[in-house]
């Protein structure tokens, strides 16, 4: 890939977590955090509503078939130990479900939500 073409990623990349983010707040969530970094790995969203936080993965493609054959079972592996840092910082989500989910986006498309989309 160019130079362009990673800027290009990059920014696509930004769009669609700042897409994500406020797709969340229209359905009730609060975002605690936004490329939440850990020594394991970055969470692109931490949201909460109710009594569940969710780990949110961002997965942005030219299609939406793309995006959600995104996910390797690797990156959940990743994800579940950068969650398990990310809420050991921050106690006061102590005692709340834990769940993964994931958001699809593609271009010109509303970000497609997946709740609960796995369990470690």
């Amino acid at each position: 890939m160019t130079k362009s073409g990673r800027v290009g990623a990059e920014r696509f990349g930004r769009w669609a977590e700042a897409a994500c983010r406020l797709a969340l707040r229209f359905k009730g969530y609060r975002v605690v955090a936004a490329r939440a970094r850990t020594p394991v790995g970055e969470i692109d969203i931490v949201a909460v509503r109710g009594d569940s936080v969710a780990i949110v993965e961002v997965k942005a493609r030219r299609e939406s078939q793309l995006a959600a054959a995104a996910l390797s079972e690797r990156q959940c592996q990743r994800l579940v130990r950068a969650a398990a840092v990310f809420l050991a910082r921050h106690p006061e989500w102590t005692g709340r479900s834990v769940r993964f989910d994931v958001m699809l986006v593609a271009p010109w498309r509303w970000p497609h939500h997946l709740p609960d989309a796995w369990r470690p």
